[in-house]
């Protein structure tokens, strides 16, 4: 158990460590030829950029659950100090074998919420893709990202929409080996305008919360997308 009252067990880093196993490499250049890109929804080359988080050169942004590192390695392109926090060391294998020749890129392994409550940064945008924004309480998140951001500085946040009916805590299953049971572990669903009031209640304004339409095609499942200042 962490100073947050958040547990972190080896069982969390090792089912995203699964998980991540089976996901590819971001490919070498997008549809633009772009070599890093950023991407807040699950399709390729749609949805907004990193122009959301409103960073300049030589800024901080933080990213909670960075993966394979692609969106900060984006970042870090860009002039920005991009940091990045993940649960699991294959990933950040990944993101250090493909970035390896990006400056301005730091990684660090562990629970995201813990990282906040010890790092002396205070940053001028703190993000989550699909990643531990979706997965951390956000009664205990909000709070500690609010007090680890700038005044005026950006929080947003995207993650798959929840199912109707289906809000507040929620497990996800995160496959295992194949004779292991799936690990569990919770995520947070909400419908866009209660995302909106909880930020404000935690002190962001200038909150916006909306779902992003699927490009066009067959699939039906948009992006839920939630940003928030934070308002000093």
């Amino acid at each position: 158990m962490n100073e947050n009252g958040t547990e972190v067990s080896d069982t969390r880093s090792a089912a995203w460590d699964e998980y991540a196993q089976t996901k590819p490499q971001r490919r070498t250049t997008n549809a633009r030829g772009e070599s890093t890109w950023f991407n807040w929804t699950q399709y390729a080359d749609h949805g907004p950029g990193a122009d959301v988080l409103a960073l300049k050169p030589g800024e901080t942004a933080l990213d909670l659950g960075c993966g394979a590192g692609g969106n900060a390695a984006h970042l870090a392109s860009l002039g920005v100090r991009a940091v990045g926090i993940d649960l699991s060391p294959k990933q950040l294998a990944k993101a250090r074998d493909r970035w390896s020749d990006v400056d301005g890129m730091e990684l660090h392994q562990g629970d995201a919420l813990a990282y906040l409550g010890e790092t002396y940064t205070v940053f001028d945008a703190i993000y989550s893709v699909f990643g531990a924004g979706w997965f951390s309480d956000p009664g205990l998140l909000l709070p500690i990202v609010h007090a680890n951001l700038k005044p005026g500085g950006v929080f947003a946040f995207s993650q798959r929409p929840p199912v109707e009916g289906c809000y507040g805590c929620q497990a996800s299953y995160i496959p295992r080996g194949p004779d292991e049971d799936p690990a569990v572990v919770k995520r947070w669903d909400y419908e866009p305008d209660v995302w909106a009031l909880i930020l404000k209640e935690h002190g962001y304004v200038d909150v916006s919360a909306s779902v992003i339409a699927p490009p066009p095609g067959t699939r039906r499942t948009g992006t839920l997308f939630v940003r928030g200042v934070q308002g000093g």
